[in-house]
């Protein structure tokens, strides 16, 4: 028996000692599901066996990308590894044997722990994919959320199209754990998407063919880790020049995450007052993280890797054979435009969301920040509850609302690096969980509770005569 055949059968007998897969404690409805989640990556998968864990199994996971393609790892994220320790807790959620660790030490032993430095971005696919496989999810690959319409039984209808065209599925709980980028869009400046043609550009979250590009000058826009991720992919795979341009004087040194890792601010976040939580967020917004020294170092080393801080792009204008950019240092000719701009949070600009959007509470709706520090991007993140939960700018759209998560990042300013950050899925999975099983139970609190009081089984069945002393 391998290594890994060994580590699965353990798995087996450890999730048999927790009861994992005993039958539901909720009430079923014919034709719903109890829980639909959104996204199948990282996020979705580990929402689901915690929901499984906690007997709710009556759930189906979909994601809109072919199986092995969910999330960023083999699509758009280009780093050589994780940026995050490789000693992380994450979906397992506590359970030894189904560790990242457990599942490398069972392919490559103890000693081959010990060497690994960071985790490779490909071997952590292929631990997701092990997860899903070993615990046997109920993932439904290639269908897209295209609409949430609000049943007036409090259900959701949720439109899906797929590759045998569109259908609808109904749901009590609608988790969206749809990633980064699930609660807003990517950014591109408005001065990109005006003068330029798509053929120029591409946002570092879209498919590139750097290959494509072999031999030719590219600019990449942006400090934040991404920009050197990108420089250093695309420069392996031959492209001739890569540029970064900072705005900035002097790259990002600090990562705050590190420090939100070990000072328990990631798993007690939540435990902050509004005022607390917008400060540390404004913090958060104002700082780029790092690259790693290993992706700085690896792209610095290649002879068409140039660096230009202070920087920003002033305009851009399509030529005859490219793209002009004007930066405060003169103009600069390049081939093609990568733009490492990052997202913006906001529920009105998800097509899946235009029927609640406007129902939807925001930070600017319930705090008002000081004017050193406040921030509309900030202000426009949802203004979720404890579990995740979607909460009401009024009382006229609770009902549309309840039973709608967003386990993304939008949960960012409301329960910190938690549903979008491996940092901290091992606090946040727990979080939803817990505010969905809470909504089953509650909405039919009051069939369970006169079950509760009819209930009237005997478990003392003693048979044999008994001896009764008299008063």
């Amino acid at each position: 028996m391998s290594g890994l055949e060994t580590l699965e059968a353990q798995v087996a007998h450890d999730l048999v000692k927790l009861g994992y897969g005993a039958p539901t404690w909720v009430r079923p409805r014919a034709g719903v599901y109890d829980v639909v989640i959104v996204g199948g990556g990282q996020s979705g998968l580990g929402t689901a066996f915690g929901l499984i864990r906690e007997r709710i199994s009556n759930i189906l996971v979909i994601d809109e990308n072919p199986p092995g393609l969910e999330g960023p790892w083999v699509s758009y994220a280009r780093m050589m590894t994780l940026r995050t320790p490789k000693e992380i807790i994450s979906i397992d959620l506590g359970v030894p044997s189904l560790t990242f660790r457990s599942w490398w030490e069972a392919q490559h032993g103890a000693a081959g722990w010990e060497k690994l430095g960071k985790i490779p971005r490909g071997a952590w696919m292929a631990y997701l994919c092990w997860f899903r496989r070993i615990l046997d999810l109920p993932v439904e690959n290639e269908t897209k959320l295209t609409l949430v319409r609000p049943q007036s039984d409090g259900t959701h209808l949720l439109h899906l199209s797929g590759p045998n065209g569109a259908r609808t599925i109904v749901a009590r709980k609608v988790i969206l754990a749809t990633g980064i980028q699930g609660g807003g869009e990517w950014h591109t400046p408005a001065f990109v998407k005006d003068k330029l043609p798509r053929s120029r550009y591409a946002h570092t979250s879209e498919a590139i063919d750097y290959a494509a590009l072999k031999g030719k000058r590219i600019a990449i826009l942006g400090a934040g880790a991404s920009s050197f991720d990108n420089a250093q992919h695309a420069l392996a795979l031959g492209v001739g020049e890569a540029h970064v341009f900072v705005r900035r004087s002097e790259l990002p040194k600090v990562n705050p995450i590190r420090f939100m890792e070990q000072s328990g601010l990631i798993g007690r976040f939540a435990a902050l007052d509004d005022a607390a939580k917008y400060a540390v967020m404004a913090s958060f917004f104002q700082r780029n993280q790092p690259p790693t020294n290993d992706t700085f170092t690896r792209a610095a080393a290649e002879p068409g890797f140039h660096l230009h801080l202070g920087a920003p792009w002033l305009s851009v204008a399509e030529t005859d054979d490219g793209v002009e950019v004007e930066t405060p240092q003169g103009r600069f000719n390049f081939d093609f435009l990568v733009l490492s701009t990052g997202l913006v949070t906001d529920p009105a600009l998800r097509p899946e969301l235009a029927l609640i959007a406007p129902d939807i509470a925001r930070w600017r709706d319930r705090h008002v920040a000081p004017a050193a520090i406040a921030n509309p991007l900030i202000d426009d993140h949802p203004y979720l509850g404890p579990g995740f939960q979607l909460q009401a700018k009024d009382p006229q759209g609770t009902a549309k609302l309840h039973g709608l998560f967003a386990f993304n990042y939008s949960g960012l300013i409301s329960l910190g690096l938690s549903a979008s950050a491996l940092s901290g899925l091992k606090y946040a999975i727990p979080k939803v969980v817990e505010g969905v099983a809470n909504q089953l139970f509650v909405d039919d609190k009051d069939a369970a509770l006169d079950d509760y009081l009819s209930y009237a089984e005997p478990e003392f069945v003693a048979s044999w005569p008994l001896k009764v002393d008299a008063a």
